[in-house]
């Protein structure tokens, strides 16, 4: 039977590239797909990897009815033996529920990859929606690290080195040149002390002494 597979974890576990490598073990097998993605780093209608793969693939709008897009395609003739759906956690909700629909209606496996929570650890309405519905939910197995060395589990948006809070869910586009956002993960402890990268590595360098009691 057909399945819906959610693949998720933080950044830089390497969602991507397994998706990537998915597609390519059913391509190499006789089989033939469709590759989703949303918001990619590399732009519109591109699915990119850290270790610098690339492939075209289709760009999910907010407005996209996947279901009927499969259906549509189908009808015309097409063969889809699997759907590959990459930063899955900015689908919305309806669309996921189209994924279910199309494992369960047409009896395609649907491989999903995406983060599980967003930098205010919060879960993505379209990854919620996945861990609701998916056959499996599978955590990748590539660790990302934190900055101190230990397993990090959540991401961070931070602005000129310091980590925030607060927010959209997703910044695109007008981003003021002023301020330096990106992101970075972390793990738990940090994440909660709000301690990054940058702000680590002042501390390290800072000139002021620990008050330390002289005996």
């Amino acid at each position: 039977m057909a399945e819906l597979i959610y693949y998720c974890g933080t950044m830089d576990s390497g969602k991507s590239t397994l998706a990537l490598q998915t597609a390519h073990n059913h391509k190499s097998r006789g089989r033939t797909g469709l590759i989703f993605t949303s918001k990619d780093r590399a732009g519109a209608g591109l699915i990119s990897s850290r270790l610098g793969l690339q492939s075209e693939a289709i760009e999910v709008e907010t407005s996209l009815d996947i279901h009927k897009f499969v259906v549509d395609h189908l009808s015309a003739g097409d063969r889809i033996d699997y759907i590959i759906c990459d930063e899955a956690q900015f689908y919305q909700p309806e669309q996921i529920d189209g994924l279910a629909k199309i494992v369960d209606g047409l009896g395609i496996d649907v491989y999903a990859f995406g983060i599980l929570a967003d930098f205010r650890t919060k879960l993505f309405p379209g990854s919620a929606r996945l861990v609701e519905l998916a056959d499996r939910v599978n955590t990748l197995q590539v660790e990302a690290l934190c900055w101190c060395g230990s397993r990090a589990t959540h991401n961070a948006r931070t602005i000129n080195g310091v980590m925030v809070t607060e927010g959209e869910q997703v910044v695109v586009g007008d981003v003021g040149k002023s301020d330096e956002i990106a992101y970075e993960v972390l793990c738990r402890r940090h994440h909660m002390r709000q301690v990054t990268a940058r702000a680590s590595r002042a501390g390290h360098i800072s000139s002021d002494p620990l008050p330390f009691t002289e005996i």
